[in-house]
């Protein structure tokens, strides 16, 4: 099973660059983030104004007329009329702007969203093939998924608590100070503790949030490999054992959530007792004032309007300090997610085009290997022994004719589609180097090389869509005659116009539903289309096929190989008699290069491999 990866140690300064960088992605939509800004400023503006309309009503109306009951009541009753009137359009007002404001930073948020998940996306489907071999999928799809919606709900949610309640505390501090500066004064006392509380509350929660993601990535490859192998599973009898590595890893789940809410459960309650403690100290201080200043007859001290409207400033006040407590609950998610995200963005792409690369015209086809080492561990580097275990291909010398087809076999491992990946530049050589028409493929662009270069894999991988648009790819300039014809090559067209829908039958999952070999066929016919002049790689494409259908492949790749270079890679030895060359290989050095009979006649590996798979099939006989 996959477990995360190390924790890396937080720093502020990591902090900084990875809010830079999220911020990066909202330069494009900056007239929409200026607005969004602006109509949050004039909400933190207006927010206080409602405590202040209070304080002048109380103090105005209601104190008087209670302390003089001889007052004209009806100028009261309109006076106060006037102030709830003004404090209902002003929250109006108010309403428009939060909602305009919400509105502009949603879009922004999405849109932000879509360009980091499509960044994402596009690097890898650029990234190098090694990479994929290291990372499971359930790891990735993690990464475009939660770890990005993590960062949209920071901008959409976190971005705009984080301007607003700077603004009201800015503004909610700058009145308080205007209204009394005495009161202001006691309630801004506790501010240290709750800058203390923030800061201790912030570390655990950035390393919390940052195990639970790392925790979703192993469930989400557990899933990913028990469904795509659910037929293994059931065979072998694994339920039970799945379910247990499964169970394993929800509990660390489980155990890493459950360790974000305590701390975060514990932030939200430790800032609402601190905002408490200050109204409790406002209350306190504020009587006594109010009472000192009546005393000595100071009639522009501390009223019941300013004790009330304190009170409602110092609970304001730490709303959005409390509210803050939220931002950071997002921007620990945002900030754990985003070392993810921006880990894969950052990843080397090993295999990428040279500036001068050249573009290929028509090409002859002519394949040369010379002296090529190769391994796929990527801690392998040119300066490695040559009796390093992990070489894959050892000092492998291939020169392929245009026009000339040319069968590899051997062993397991021996490096035979190793040889496929390299023409297709998949990976890069260690030593050596590998040539297309006297170019070598590192100095050609990838797209316009492997436009060249056709391959039917083993294991075909149909898209979800119809056969059609499985064959073209999307292609637009693919026509409708040319995939009928190339279905006819193969011998698949029949099958495909029996079913219902012909060429738009929806293809499920993976094929499901198809046959092997008529999966098999249809990759066939797909490489036809991509690729109908150049270079065909067939990597073990008869292996899994009926007799039937191996010989109305036969036929087919008679016809297809004519006048095109072709690698092909087979099991069965009865597929590749009618080659040009057969070419040898054993634990990666190629050991016989001749025709069919020349090396049966040599009595070689060859011949060895040939009477083990014929005696092999006369015992299953």
């Amino acid at each position: 099973m996959t477990r995360p990866e190390k924790l890396k140690p937080e720093t502020q300064d990591l902090d900084f660059e990875l809010v830079r960088r999220i911020l990066r992605y909202v330069r494009p939509y900056g007239a929409l983030a200026v607005g969004a800004v602006v109509l949050t400023l004039v909400h933190s503006l207006i927010q206080p104004q409602f405590a202040l309309i209070q304080k002048h009503a109380i103090d105005a109306y209601l104190v008087p007329f209670e302390h003089d009951r001889s007052l004209d009541a009806e100028a009261l009753y309109q006076g106060l009329l006037t102030v709830a009137l003004g404090y209902m359009g002003l929250r109006l007002l108010d309403f428009a702007v939060q909602y305009a404001s919400t509105v502009a930073i949603g879009y922004l948020g999405q849109n932000v969203l879509r360009d980091i998940r499509a960044d994402v996306f596009g690097k890898l489907q650029r990234l190098q093939l090694s990479y994929f071999d290291r990372n499971p999928v359930g790891r990735l799809i993690t990464r475009v998924t939660s770890d990005v919606d993590a960062i949209n709900q920071f901008i959409t949610g976190g971005l705009v608590s984080l301007i607003n309640s700077v603004f009201l505390i800015v503004t909610y501090v700058w009145i308080m100070l205007r209204v009394d500066w005495r009161l202001s004064l006691i309630s801004f006392t506790v501010l240290p503790l709750m800058y203390w509380a923030t800061n201790f509350f912030r570390g655990k929660m950035r390393e919390a949030f940052r195990r639970t993601r790392l925790e979703q990535a192993v469930v989400n490859t557990q899933l990913n490999e028990n469904i795509s192998g659910a037929m293994t599973v059931q065979l072998f009898g694994r339920e039970a054992r799945s379910a247990l590595d499964f169970d394993h890893a929800n509990r660390s789940l489980l155990a890493a959530h459950v360790n974000s809410v305590q701390w975060f459960s514990l932030f939200m309650p430790t800032v609402a007792l601190l905002g408490q403690l200050a109204v409790a100290l406002v209350v306190y201080f504020a009587a006594r004032f109010l009472l000192q200043d009546q005393a000595a007859g100071v009639v522009a001290g501390v009223t019941v309007g300013t004790i009330f409207a304190f009170v409602q400033f110092t609970q304001q006040l730490f709303q959005p300090i409390q509210d803050l407590a939220d931002v950071f609950n997002n921007l620990q998610a945002a900030m754990a997610s985003s070392e993810r995200i921006f880990e894969v963005l950052d990843e080397e792409e090993e295999i990428t085009d040279r500036p001068d690369a050249i573009t290929l015209g028509q090409l002859e086809g002519r394949v040369d290997l010379e002296n090529v080492w190769f391994a796929y561990d990527p801690d392998v580097t040119a300066d490695t022994p040559d009796d390093d275990p992990r070489w894959i291909l050892r000092g492998v010398d291939l020169h392929i004719r245009p026009g000339e087809s040319v069968a590899l076999v051997g062993a397991t491992g021996a490096g035979k589609t190793s040889v496929t990946a390299l023409v297709s530049r998949f990976y890069d050589v260690q030593r050596g180097a590998v040539k297309v028409d006297g170019h070598d493929v590192r100095d050609l662009k990838q797209h316009d090389l492997r436009r060249h270069v056709g391959v039917v894999l083993q294991d075909v991988f149909l898209f979800a869509g119809t056969i059609a648009s499985n064959l073209s790819l999307g292609n637009p300039d693919v026509t409708q005659a040319q995939i009928e014809e190339a279905c006819r090559y193969v011998g698949v067209h029949d099958y495909v116009m029996s079913l219902p829908q012909g060429y738009q039958t929806e293809v499920r999952e993976r094929g499901a539903g198809l046959s092997t070999g008529q999966k098999q066929l249809l990759a066939f016919a797909r490489a036809l289309l991509q690729n109908p002049d150049i270079i065909l790689v067939l990597d073990e494409a008869t292996a899994n096929v009926d007799t039937e259908t191996e010989l109305r492949i036969q036929a087919a790749l008679e016809r297809v190989m004519q006048g095109r270079t072709s690698i092909i890679i087979a099991h069965r030895l009865s597929t590749i008699e009618g080659c040009d060359r057969i070419v040898v290989m054993r634990r990666g050095r190629i050991v016989e290069q001749g025709s069919h009979r020349e090396l049966l006649e040599q009595g070689g590996y060859y011949s060895r491999l040939q009477q083990l798979q014929y005696s092999g099939q006369r015992r299953s006989a």
